[in-house]
């Protein structure tokens, strides 16, 4: 195999000197070995597996021990255990699987009961406390605090200054709860529920995984589907990266 300088790694892959070392610290590549002056000495291999970690840590997707498991990839491939590392690549996949499953059951579930608020006359004489209204949705009241604060629905008060919870504001507080538990992000959510507002036909799938062109930050959950198929096409690159690395050793 070629051997490497930590500046010539640093400059194929595109990082600082300073990054090739912290991935050493961290144990996201093999140990290289070191000359008698200290100067450490990379291979071929090192540069495939810095190839292989930075596909696996480029979305950031931390649902349900994804971001974990992108890591324990990376390091067992580190070891040279390629059999451990392709069978975790493939635990990967069908968990990226099963969230993208969900991501889609939640936006069928929200056109499903938003098409039931514009088609039924709700009952808007009834009224459920906020405790009451944790209780149907099987929330806590700090998430329906924090759900308001952010700006997902706003809650009409009767004259004694308590809330009051209409057949309507439920609807809209089912849409959110399936969103939540799917992973999106409270932004996300606000920007399809939002969009809604402004023209009941518009596209859900398309509101809740496009963030605005003038947003300051934006997050994998803000983009939660895209950010899903990347993860997933970057979990088969690794899978072809552990492959190739198999072979170089054999």
């Amino acid at each position: 195999m070629n051997t490497y300088k930590t500046a010539d790694i640093a400059k194929m892959i595109g990082i600082h000197v300073n990054t090739v070392r912290l991935y050493e610290k961290c144990e996201l590549i093999p140990k290289p070995e070191r000359l008698g002056n200290g100067y450490r000495v990379f291979t071929d291999l090192h540069i495939e597996q810095f190839k292989l970690a930075r596909a696996a840590l480029q979305v950031e997707v931390l649902q349900n021990g994804l971001r974990k498991l992108a890591v324990d990839i990376i390091k067992v491939s580190a070891t040279g255990d390629y059999e451990t590392a392709a069978e975790l690549t493939r635990q990967y996949i069908e968990l990226v699987d099963t969230e993208k499953e969900n991501a889609e059951e939640a936006i069928r579930i929200t056109r499903s009961i938003f098409s039931g608020m514009n088609a039924a006359s709700l009952d808007m004489q009834i009224a459920y406390t906020r405790q009451e209204a944790a209780d149907f949705l099987h929330v806590t009241i700090d998430t329906l605090r924090n759900w308001e604060l952010n700006g997902l629905f706003t809650i009409k008060r009767k004259q004694n200054g308590y809330r009051m919870y209409t057949a309507k504001d439920l609807q809209r507080l089912k849409i959110i709860r399936s969103l939540r538990c799917a992973n999106y992000s409270l932004s996300a959510i606000l920007r399809m529920l939002r969009a809604l507002s402004d023209d009941p036909d518009t596209n859900v799938r398309d509101a809740i995984d496009t963030p605005a062109e003038d947003d300051d930050i934006v997050t994998a959950c803000d983009k939660l589907l895209t950010s899903l198929n990347a993860a997933k096409e970057n979990a088969y690159f690794v899978a072809g990266q552990i492959e190739k690395m198999k072979k170089m050793m054999e």
